[in-house]
């Protein structure tokens, strides 16, 4: 996946005429097939951690709600980014996890309940929890319309997920057979999501984009650390420890780049920083992976 998507991001910072045929507006429905495939996905046993375990799940999903939007604020500040560049990154600090990061949880041999049942607690906390930090940390420079944000998450990713638990109840055997195509389709709407936004504003990347990927770059590599190092602080076990860290580091980019599309249309750029987080978190993901999996952190 990180390749495809790294291929993607390619095509259309060379190609950006080319694309230019696809439009913003695919953006949701793109979003709303990556969720609908989330819900087909989700079991019942994936919500027992929740109650089974409740300390580590509000651990993590703390370190996500705080760590990320956090660190994407003081980013902007540091390195000075212009309004909607920093827009673009502080929604991605303040969106839930990513549904990526279970995939690498997996093969960082993380402890796998525990990633799932946060990137749903987290997901289904994002409705209220997004457009509100949102507002915190963006809404004294920019308007933030934290109603119209809250209703764009349930309309583009609870209802979706909702569907696809329905679907899953109701048509089980066709709905399981589904399922082994659906991390290709996630893959493939997650690269037409980065072609999009990429192709859109490819000559002012071209321009001076190496400044917000340098950030994007540090925001997820210190989610990763810092994530890590709350589970070691709180002496949790090192696949607790490698799923939170995969969690808070990973996040749901490709909301950032719906929500920037739909409510932030007076500033183009903000939609840049969610598309190349998608392309950068799933190369890191799958070197951290690594690492992990071979014990070497």
């Amino acid at each position: 996946m990180g390749v495809l998507v790294l291929l993607s991001a390619v095509a259309a910072l060379v190609f950006p005429d080319t694309l230019s045929h696809l439009k913003p507006k695919l953006i949701n429905p793109l979003l709303g097939v990556i969720m609908f495939g989330m819900g087909l996905t989700l079991k019942t046993e994936d919500f027992r951690v929740v109650f089974s375990r409740p300390k580590d799940v509000i651990v993590g999903c703390f370190a996500q709600f705080t760590v990320m939007p956090l660190l994407a604020f003081a980013l902007t500040r540091i390195f000075k980014l212009d309004e909607a560049l920093a827009i673009g990154v502080i929604l991605v600090g303040c969106c839930p996890g990513g549904t990526a990061s279970n995939v690498i949880s997996y093969l960082a041999k993380g402890d796998l309940a525990l990633s799932v049942g946060m990137t749903a607690v987290s997901t289904l906390l994002a409705p209220v929890l997004t457009p509100l930090l949102v507002w915190l940390l963006a809404g004294k420079t920019v308007d933030v319309n934290v109603l119209g944000m809250l209703l764009s998450i349930l309309w583009v990713v609870i209802l979706p997920i909702v569907l696809g638990l329905l679907a899953k109840r109701l048509w089980p055997r066709t709905t399981e057979r589904a399922s082994a195509y659906l991390p290709a389709l996630s893959s493939l709407a997650i690269c037409v999501i980065v072609l999009i936004v990429i192709a859109a504003n490819a000559h002012k990347l071209l321009a001076g984009g190496w400044l917000v990927m340098l950030v994007i770059v540090l925001h997820n590599v210190c989610g990763l650390a810092a994530g890590y190092l709350i589970g070691t602080i709180l002496h949790l076990t090192p696949a607790k420890r490698r799923a939170i860290s995969i969690e808070v580091g990973m996040q749901n980019s490709g909301l950032a780049s719906s929500l920037a599309n739909l409510h932030f249309a007076a500033y183009p750029l903000a939609t840049i920083p969610g598309a190349l987080f998608s392309v950068w978190h799933n190369i890191s993901g799958a070197i951290v992976a690594r690492l992990y999996a071979r014990r070497r952190i």
